[in-house]
């Protein structure tokens, strides 16, 4: 008896001690404010459509559905505004390329296609054609095209795939779920390790052609971070009936699994996944996407709570404790790169814009999380 009094007890303990770790809503949504205030107070919105700048905006556009914040929406606009509504810019198709590059002929380029998921969001807001033309004329063209390995890298996948889901759901031209689904299978075909559930960055950094410091496969976070969110993204907007959706969803749970197994005790996940020796420490991008992609699935039930919200408020509480600073910049972040660099600093200086919007994402899901 005395024995199952100390286990109940102990039980309690555990139960309040769970119970604290949930922040109120308000207390998520200061910490969003701060962030993003910080953010935009001290980077104007007229940048260039490039990929980094971005991503910051996907996670803008989350606080902007969670909020209806005026200021916050201006800021997507004018930046879509500065750039035209366009990525990269060429109105010559005789000259428009997909591999990497950063000029205005690299049209089909991923990291020049995920400015539309943001116009796209302010287009349903307000809807005026001229904000989506860019966007289906590049996205119609490339699908016009015999290539089917426009997705070549990890990266790809978060910048373009909740393109396609989007716009389907804003035109109902069904060659956005057919092709989604066949980009997706390349992408699958040279950088997804099925029995890690993980993706490797491309097809350079496969196991055992590259490995680790210490001999194991080298999965690096931020890339696995942009497909688990990507996932999530695609998720959300792909019809219930959509054939290849268990598919999708196989992927992002087995990735939730791994992701899951591979997360430090401080609640971050160090830059190669598997070997925390590889570049030891705290980062803070690939944290941020993942702790958001495991509460969407929690809150769309598509993951276990019981399982998986440990590990998320971990990660949260991380994001909000460690690497939010004082003044509100985003600390911790990875410098752009494709892999984990051995000796590379990664310090609470050390912030980006896409981390910025990864911090967003994540902490616009826990508010949701709290909410219901």
């Amino acid at each position: 008896m005395k024995s199952y009094l100390s286990f109940l007890m102990l039980l309690f303990v555990a139960l309040v001690s769970n119970a604290q770790k949930l922040p109120s809503k308000k207390e998520v949504l200061n910490i969003i404010d701060k962030a993003n205030t910080y953010w935009q107070a001290n980077n104007k919105p007229q940048v260039r459509s490039f990929w980094d700048n971005a991503a910051y905006h996907t996670g803008n556009m989350e606080v902007v559905a969670l909020t209806k914040n005026e200021t916050y929406r201006k800021y997507s606009e004018d930046w879509a505004i500065h750039n035209q509504w366009m990525g990269a810019k060429s109105t010559d198709r005789s000259v428009w390329k997909y591999k990497y590059g950063e000029t205005d002929e690299h049209v089909l380029f991923g990291d020049w296609q995920i400015c539309f998921q943001t116009y796209i969001d302010l287009y349903h807001l307000k809807p005026e054609p001229y904000k989506i033309a860019r966007a289906k004329e590049v996205m119609e063209y490339e699908m016009s095209t015999p290539q089917n390995d426009y997705w070549w890298w990890a990266d790809g996948l978060y910048m373009v795939m909740p393109v396609m889901t989007k716009l389907y759901k804003t035109t109902g031209n069904t060659l956005y779920l057919d092709k989604l689904y066949e980009y997706f299978t390349y992408a699958n075909s040279i950088m997804y390790d099925a029995e890690a559930k993980l993706y490797y960055r491309d097809a350079k950094y496969v196991y055992p052609q590259h490995k680790s410091t210490n001999g194991k496969k080298d999965f690096w976070a931020r890339g696995d971070g942009w497909v688990f969110a990507g996932l999530a993204k695609v998720l959300k907007d792909l019809p219930k009936s959509d054939k290849h959706r268990s598919e999708y969803l196989a992927k992002y749970k087995g990735m939730a699994d791994a992701i899951l197994k591979s997360q430090q005790q401080e609640g971050y996940w160090t830059r190669s996944m598997l070997d925390a020796e590889h570049a030891p420490g705290r980062e803070t991008s690939g944290t941020a996407f993942f702790t958001y992609g495991l509460l969407w699935g929690i809150n769309n039930g598509y993951l276990d709570k019981k399982t998986y919200l440990p590990a998320a408020l971990k990660g949260w509480n991380y994001l909000t404790k460690t690497a939010l600073q004082d003044n509100g910049k985003i600390g911790y972040v990875q410098p752009i790169g494709e892999k984990a660099i051995p000796g590379q600093i990664v310090d609470a200086n050390s912030t980006a814009n896409f981390g910025v919007g990864a911090f967003l994402l994540a902490n616009c899901e826990m508010y949701r999380y709290l909410k219901k």
